[in-house]
């Protein structure tokens, strides 16, 4: 299910847009200002944001900065002002569409989907992940060393999905948790530890002389150099 960051400070509209992403089977996180957007963006995990240009706290225009400044993620705007300075200057500060207030819903479903179709890597590119001598088999769910399986759980794949997607990321154990568990993080170390423990031994098992997941201490962990 793709998360899609809804950065929106009226709630009615915000909680109109959430409603109707969660019925076409997206993953909406509110934000309700540019200040908590930025604080949300660096968790990861999103594939598009739905960006209101006038926030408390930090501006639309200058949130969009900041994720131009490092994101690739694509962004629509949603903008009241539909005069062409407006919507040219949006495009070329790093906006991928914007739509004008107020919104017809399909047509703003439609854009999601264009932006998302665009954003997705070419299917031989999908169909497998690489880290060192290291496959992951995106379609068999799978990690294979040299062509020998590590046989993952669901969650030990996910995680490794979610860091061979990422190589230069540290992750801490809150992303580790609500991304691949979807749930709020409340401090316990012990899945997260027990889960990359298994990971790592069965890919040590495959090959024994190879790091393949680094601890970043007081961090977490990331995939190795």
């Amino acid at each position: 299910m793709e998360k899609i960051l809804v950065i929106e400070d009226d709630i009615y509209i915000s909680e109109m847009l959430c409603e109707l992403l969660k019925q076409h089977n997206y993953a909406p996180i509110a934000a309700y200002s540019g200040t908590e957007a930025l604080l949300l963006l660096p968790q990861g995990g999103f594939s598009l944001v739905l960006l209101d240009l006038m926030l408390p706290g930090k501006t639309g225009e200058e949130v969009l900065a900041e994720i131009r400044g490092g994101l690739s993620v694509p962004v629509i705007v949603l903008t009241a002002r539909t005069d062409k300075e407006t919507t040219t200057q949006l495009l070329r500060s790093g906006a991928d569409d914007y739509i004008a207030k107020p919104f017809d819903n399909n047509e703003l479903l439609a854009r999601i989907d264009v932006q998302l179709r665009r954003a997705a890597p070419p299917k031989s590119e999908m169909a497998q992940l690489r880290h060192k001598d290291m496959v992951l088999d995106l379609d068999g769910f799978d990690a294979l060393v040299d062509g020998k399986k590590a046989g993952l759980s669901k969650r030990e794949f996910e995680i490794l999905r979610l860091m061979m997607s990422h190589p230069n990321k540290v992750f801490t154990k809150n992303n580790l948790y609500e991304s691949v568990w979807g749930g709020e993080f409340w401090g316990d170390d012990n899945t997260i530890n027990v889960h990359i423990s298994k990971l790592r031994g069965k890919l040590h098992a495959l090959s024994p002389d190879t790091e393949y997941i680094q601890t970043v201490w007081g961090i977490g962990f990331k995939m190795s150099e």
